[in-house]
């Protein structure tokens, strides 16, 4: 079984991907092919594809029991321990930076200058 997902791309991509796949949602396609078919379609897809994204999962002889590529796509493929995922870069984490020290209400309930508490009756 293989998965080929397209966004943006020319519509000849996709014509030319419902040759040998099925189109089950708009640039998602599914079917059953050869190795040898696939290696040629992927190469197809990364030449017509452009400014868009693709992403291929099939069907592999591995652990997890596929494999996957991917062509001008943010999220990158990583190997762990054999394991293949997906790591999604994120812009806020390079960005952002953690506080250091105590959080202000914290420090206000320590030195207790906080807003008074109510006395029960």
């Amino acid at each position: 079984m293989t998965v080929i997902v397209v966004a943006a791309c020319p519509v000849g991509l996709r014509g030319h991907l419902t040759r040998w796949l099925l189109e089950i949602a708009p640039g998602v396609f599914v079917g059953n092919i050869s190795a040898r078919v696939r290696h040629l379609m992927w190469q197809r897809v990364t030449d017509m594809v452009k400014t868009g994204r693709a992403i291929m999962v099939h069907k592999a002889d591995n652990e997890q029991g596929l494999d996957f590529q991917v062509h001008s796509h943010e999220w990158i493929p990583v190997d762990r321990e054999g394991i293949h995922l997906m790591l999604r870069p994120s812009a806020d984490h390079r960005t952002t930076h953690t506080p250091t020290g105590w959080s202000n209400a914290s420090k206000r309930r320590r030195y207790g200058t906080g807003r008074p508490r109510s006395q029960p009756d």
